[in-house]
Protein backbone atom coordinates (compact mmCIF):
# COMPACT_ATOMS: atom_id res chain seq x y z
CA UNK A 1 0.00 0.00 0.00
CA UNK A 2 1.43 3.49 -0.56
CA UNK A 3 2.40 5.96 1.88
CA UNK A 4 -0.63 8.15 0.18
CA UNK A 5 -3.28 5.58 0.30
CA UNK A 6 -2.36 4.66 3.71
CA UNK A 7 -2.76 8.26 4.87
CA UNK A 8 -5.86 8.53 3.52
CA UNK A 9 -7.09 5.24 5.14
CA UNK A 10 -5.64 6.45 8.76
CA UNK A 11 -7.12 10.03 8.06
CA UNK A 12 -10.02 11.32 10.94
CA UNK A 13 -12.58 11.18 7.93
CA UNK A 14 -11.75 7.35 7.05
CA UNK A 15 -11.69 6.37 11.00
CA UNK A 16 -15.63 8.30 12.05
CA UNK A 17 -18.32 5.12 11.58
CA UNK A 18 -20.92 6.06 8.90
CA UNK A 19 -23.59 7.91 10.32
CA UNK A 20 -26.93 5.88 9.66
CA UNK A 21 -30.74 6.13 10.33
CA UNK A 22 -30.27 4.24 14.15
CA UNK A 23 -27.84 6.63 15.13
CA UNK A 24 -30.30 9.53 14.80
CA UNK A 25 -31.95 8.06 17.84
CA UNK A 26 -28.62 7.39 19.74
CA UNK A 27 -27.97 10.98 19.57
CA UNK A 28 -31.34 11.98 20.92
CA UNK A 29 -30.81 9.86 24.01
CA UNK A 30 -27.39 10.99 24.38
CA UNK A 31 -28.64 14.59 23.80
CA UNK A 32 -25.23 14.94 21.48
CA UNK A 33 -26.80 17.70 18.80
CA UNK A 34 -26.95 16.73 14.98
CA UNK A 35 -25.52 18.56 12.20
CA UNK A 36 -26.53 19.35 8.68
CA UNK A 37 -26.02 20.97 5.24
CA UNK A 38 -27.40 21.08 1.94
CA UNK A 39 -24.99 20.36 -0.64
CA UNK A 40 -25.81 20.13 -4.26
CA UNK A 41 -23.11 18.58 -5.91
CA UNK A 42 -19.84 16.50 -5.76
CA UNK A 43 -17.35 19.33 -4.40
CA UNK A 44 -19.28 19.90 -2.35
CA UNK A 45 -20.26 17.12 -1.06
CA UNK A 46 -16.64 16.06 -0.10
CA UNK A 47 -15.85 19.26 1.32
CA UNK A 48 -19.37 18.66 4.01
CA UNK A 49 -17.42 14.85 3.91
CA UNK A 50 -14.28 16.76 5.18
CA UNK A 51 -15.88 18.65 7.92
CA UNK A 52 -17.31 15.39 9.09
CA UNK A 53 -20.59 16.31 8.98
CA UNK A 54 -23.53 14.08 10.04
CA UNK A 55 -25.73 14.38 7.39
CA UNK A 56 -25.94 16.12 3.68
CA UNK A 57 -29.46 17.21 2.65
CA UNK A 58 -30.05 17.60 -1.57
CA UNK A 59 -32.59 20.14 -0.77
CA UNK A 60 -34.89 21.34 -2.80
CA UNK A 61 -33.61 24.45 -2.11
CA UNK A 62 -31.53 23.81 -5.36
CA UNK A 63 -33.90 25.64 -7.61
CA UNK A 64 -33.51 28.77 -6.05
CA UNK A 65 -29.74 28.16 -5.16
CA UNK A 66 -28.63 26.50 -7.59
CA UNK A 67 -30.88 26.97 -10.66
CA UNK A 68 -31.94 30.43 -10.09
CA UNK A 69 -36.06 29.75 -9.68
CA UNK A 70 -37.87 32.34 -6.84
CA UNK A 71 -39.30 29.24 -5.54
CA UNK A 72 -38.70 25.47 -5.35
CA UNK A 73 -41.73 24.76 -6.72
CA UNK A 74 -39.92 24.19 -10.41
CA UNK A 75 -37.71 21.70 -9.45
CA UNK A 76 -38.14 18.02 -11.06
CA UNK A 77 -37.99 15.12 -9.86
CA UNK A 78 -35.10 14.47 -12.40
CA UNK A 79 -33.24 17.10 -11.31
CA UNK A 80 -33.28 15.71 -7.70
CA UNK A 81 -32.20 12.47 -8.65
CA UNK A 82 -29.31 14.01 -10.76
CA UNK A 83 -28.09 15.86 -8.08
CA UNK A 84 -28.44 13.87 -5.29
CA UNK A 85 -26.83 11.27 -7.83
CA UNK A 86 -23.58 14.02 -7.41
CA UNK A 87 -23.76 14.57 -4.27
CA UNK A 88 -23.45 10.44 -3.35
CA UNK A 89 -20.26 10.14 -5.16
CA UNK A 90 -18.86 12.65 -2.94
CA UNK A 91 -20.03 11.22 0.77
CA UNK A 92 -18.84 7.46 2.50
CA UNK A 93 -20.01 8.54 6.19
CA UNK A 94 -22.18 11.52 6.74
CA UNK A 95 -25.83 10.40 5.85
CA UNK A 96 -27.40 11.42 2.70
CA UNK A 97 -31.23 12.62 3.05
CA UNK A 98 -32.67 13.88 -0.34
CA UNK A 99 -35.80 15.68 -0.70
CA UNK A 100 -39.22 15.09 -2.67
CA UNK A 101 -40.09 17.73 -4.54
CA UNK A 102 -43.34 19.43 -5.47
CA UNK A 103 -45.72 17.48 -7.20
CA UNK A 104 -43.40 14.13 -6.62
CA UNK A 105 -45.75 12.82 -3.97
CA UNK A 106 -49.02 14.70 -3.57
CA UNK A 107 -51.09 13.40 -6.48
CA UNK A 108 -50.82 9.79 -5.31
CA UNK A 109 -49.72 7.60 -2.48
CA UNK A 110 -47.84 5.17 -5.52
CA UNK A 111 -46.30 8.24 -7.34
CA UNK A 112 -44.96 9.24 -4.13
CA UNK A 113 -43.73 5.52 -3.21
CA UNK A 114 -42.69 5.15 -6.85
CA UNK A 115 -40.43 8.47 -6.73
CA UNK A 116 -38.72 7.66 -3.25
CA UNK A 117 -37.40 4.38 -4.61
CA UNK A 118 -36.07 6.15 -7.06
CA UNK A 119 -34.11 8.73 -4.64
CA UNK A 120 -32.22 5.16 -3.20
CA UNK A 121 -32.18 3.51 -6.22
CA UNK A 122 -30.89 5.91 -8.31
CA UNK A 123 -29.81 8.40 -6.60
CA UNK A 124 -27.88 6.75 -3.81
CA UNK A 125 -29.82 8.45 -1.35
CA UNK A 126 -30.10 6.93 2.35
CA UNK A 127 -33.58 8.33 3.05
CA UNK A 128 -35.67 11.31 2.02
CA UNK A 129 -37.90 14.07 3.52
CA UNK A 130 -40.97 15.17 2.62
CA UNK A 131 -43.60 18.21 3.87
CA UNK A 132 -46.96 17.87 4.98
CA UNK A 133 -49.32 17.47 7.83
CA UNK A 134 -51.88 14.38 8.69
CA UNK A 135 -52.60 13.86 4.90
CA UNK A 136 -48.65 12.87 4.43
CA UNK A 137 -48.64 9.98 7.35
CA UNK A 138 -50.23 7.31 5.49
CA UNK A 139 -47.56 7.78 2.95
CA UNK A 140 -44.74 7.97 4.93
CA UNK A 141 -45.79 4.81 6.82
CA UNK A 142 -45.83 2.94 3.26
CA UNK A 143 -42.49 4.20 3.24
CA UNK A 144 -41.14 2.87 5.89
CA UNK A 145 -43.10 -0.22 5.28
CA UNK A 146 -40.94 -0.60 2.04
CA UNK A 147 -38.02 0.11 4.04
CA UNK A 148 -37.56 3.86 2.95
CA UNK A 149 -36.22 5.88 6.21
CA UNK A 150 -38.59 9.36 6.31
CA UNK A 151 -38.17 12.73 7.40
CA UNK A 152 -41.42 14.40 8.03
CA UNK A 153 -41.29 18.57 7.48
CA UNK A 154 -43.87 20.57 9.16
CA UNK A 155 -43.83 24.33 10.29
CA UNK A 156 -43.02 26.53 6.87
CA UNK A 157 -43.11 24.48 4.13
CA UNK A 158 -41.76 25.92 1.04
CA UNK A 159 -43.45 23.65 -1.36
CA UNK A 160 -47.00 25.57 0.05
CA UNK A 161 -45.05 29.21 0.12
CA UNK A 162 -48.44 29.59 -2.14
CA UNK A 163 -50.86 28.41 0.60
CA UNK A 164 -48.82 30.15 3.16
CA UNK A 165 -48.44 33.79 1.62
CA UNK A 166 -44.29 33.30 2.25
CA UNK A 167 -42.41 32.05 4.99
CA UNK A 168 -44.00 33.80 7.93
CA UNK A 169 -43.01 31.83 11.69
CA UNK A 170 -45.41 29.00 12.42
CA UNK A 171 -46.73 28.69 16.13
CA UNK A 172 -47.55 31.89 17.45
CA UNK A 173 -50.99 31.81 18.03
CA UNK A 174 -52.84 29.17 19.76
CA UNK A 175 -54.11 27.10 16.59
CA UNK A 176 -50.87 27.00 14.82
CA UNK A 177 -49.27 25.78 17.90
CA UNK A 178 -51.65 22.75 18.50
CA UNK A 179 -52.00 22.35 14.83
CA UNK A 180 -47.80 21.84 14.62
CA UNK A 181 -48.26 19.68 17.99
CA UNK A 182 -50.32 17.49 16.05
CA UNK A 183 -48.50 17.35 13.31
CA UNK A 184 -45.22 16.11 15.10
CA UNK A 185 -47.52 13.39 17.09
CA UNK A 186 -49.19 12.39 13.44
CA UNK A 187 -45.67 11.76 11.70
CA UNK A 188 -44.17 10.33 14.31
CA UNK A 189 -46.77 7.61 14.50
CA UNK A 190 -46.85 7.21 11.00
CA UNK A 191 -43.06 6.26 11.59
CA UNK A 192 -41.21 9.32 10.36
CA UNK A 193 -37.12 8.82 12.05
CA UNK A 194 -37.14 12.39 12.23
CA UNK A 195 -39.05 15.82 11.97
CA UNK A 196 -37.18 18.96 10.20
CA UNK A 197 -39.11 22.12 12.11
CA UNK A 198 -38.62 24.92 9.64
CA UNK A 199 -38.99 28.72 10.88
CA UNK A 200 -41.62 27.67 14.56
CA UNK A 201 -41.58 29.46 17.25
CA UNK A 202 -38.73 28.23 19.26
CA UNK A 203 -40.34 27.69 22.59
CA UNK A 204 -43.59 25.73 20.35
CA UNK A 205 -40.32 23.87 18.81
CA UNK A 206 -38.81 22.87 22.09
CA UNK A 207 -42.29 21.37 23.22
CA UNK A 208 -42.22 18.85 19.95
CA UNK A 209 -38.73 18.04 20.72
CA UNK A 210 -39.79 16.83 24.72
CA UNK A 211 -42.42 15.19 23.30
CA UNK A 212 -41.07 13.18 20.70
CA UNK A 213 -39.33 10.43 20.66
CA UNK A 214 -37.25 11.28 17.19
CA UNK A 215 -34.74 13.86 17.02
CA UNK A 216 -35.66 17.00 15.48
CA UNK A 217 -33.60 19.37 13.33
CA UNK A 218 -34.22 23.03 13.32
CA UNK A 219 -33.87 25.97 10.96
CA UNK A 220 -35.08 29.21 12.41
CA UNK A 221 -36.64 27.31 15.08
CA UNK A 222 -34.33 28.40 18.09
CA UNK A 223 -31.68 25.88 20.13
CA UNK A 224 -33.83 23.53 21.54
CA UNK A 225 -33.91 21.50 18.51
CA UNK A 226 -31.68 18.04 18.86
CA UNK A 227 -29.72 19.42 15.59
CA UNK A 228 -29.45 21.84 13.70
CA UNK A 229 -30.10 22.28 9.63
CA UNK A 230 -28.48 25.73 7.45
CA UNK A 231 -28.32 25.84 3.29
CA UNK A 232 -25.14 25.36 2.18
CA UNK A 233 -25.03 28.98 0.29
CA UNK A 234 -26.53 31.43 3.30
CA UNK A 235 -23.68 30.04 6.01
CA UNK A 236 -21.09 30.59 3.58
CA UNK A 237 -22.29 33.69 2.11
CA UNK A 238 -22.80 32.25 -1.53
CA UNK A 239 -23.07 34.57 -3.43
CA UNK A 240 -22.40 37.73 -1.17
CA UNK A 241 -26.07 39.44 -0.47
CA UNK A 242 -28.11 40.03 2.48
CA UNK A 243 -28.79 36.68 4.90
CA UNK A 244 -32.05 35.46 6.40
CA UNK A 245 -32.38 36.53 10.35
CA UNK A 246 -32.04 32.84 11.44
CA UNK A 247 -29.09 32.74 9.48
CA UNK A 248 -25.42 32.42 10.51
CA UNK A 249 -22.67 33.66 7.97
CA UNK A 250 -19.67 31.64 8.63
CA UNK A 251 -17.60 32.65 5.91
CA UNK A 252 -17.62 35.67 2.95
CA UNK A 253 -16.74 32.79 -0.04
CA UNK A 254 -19.00 34.39 -2.07
CA UNK A 255 -16.80 38.55 -2.20
CA UNK A 256 -13.68 36.20 -1.76
CA UNK A 257 -14.53 34.63 -5.12
CA UNK A 258 -15.58 37.58 -6.54
CA UNK A 259 -12.33 39.44 -5.57
CA UNK A 260 -10.29 36.49 -7.07
CA UNK A 261 -12.28 36.65 -10.62
CA UNK A 262 -11.49 40.58 -10.84
CA UNK A 263 -7.77 39.77 -9.43
CA UNK A 264 -7.59 36.84 -12.56
CA UNK A 265 -9.90 39.69 -15.35
CA UNK A 266 -7.05 42.18 -14.44
CA UNK A 267 -3.94 39.98 -14.67
CA UNK A 268 -5.45 39.19 -18.11
CA UNK A 269 -5.86 42.50 -19.45
CA UNK A 270 -2.51 43.99 -18.18
CA UNK A 271 -0.52 41.41 -19.48
CA UNK A 272 0.65 39.60 -16.34
CA UNK A 273 -1.16 36.05 -16.61
CA UNK A 274 -0.29 34.68 -18.16
CA UNK A 275 3.66 34.80 -16.85
CA UNK A 276 5.89 34.83 -20.12
CA UNK A 277 8.26 32.10 -18.90
CA UNK A 278 5.32 29.55 -18.63
CA UNK A 279 5.98 29.54 -22.34
CA UNK A 280 9.19 28.71 -22.43
CA UNK A 281 9.38 25.85 -20.31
Amino acid sequence: MSNDLQEEMNSPTNRRKTFTIPQLLIRKRTSVKIVMVTAYDYSSALLAERAEIDIVLVGDSLGMMAAGHKDVLPVTMDEMVYHVRMVRRGLKRSLLLADMPFGSYQISEELGLANAVRLLKEGGASAVKLEGDAETAPLIKKMVHAGIPAVAHIGVTPQSVNLQGGYPVQGRDEESRQRLIASAENMVNAGACALLLEKIDPAVASHITQSVEVPTIGIGSGSGCDGQVLVWHDLLGLPPGKTYPHVKEYASIGQQIVDALSHYKNDVISGIFPPQEQHTK
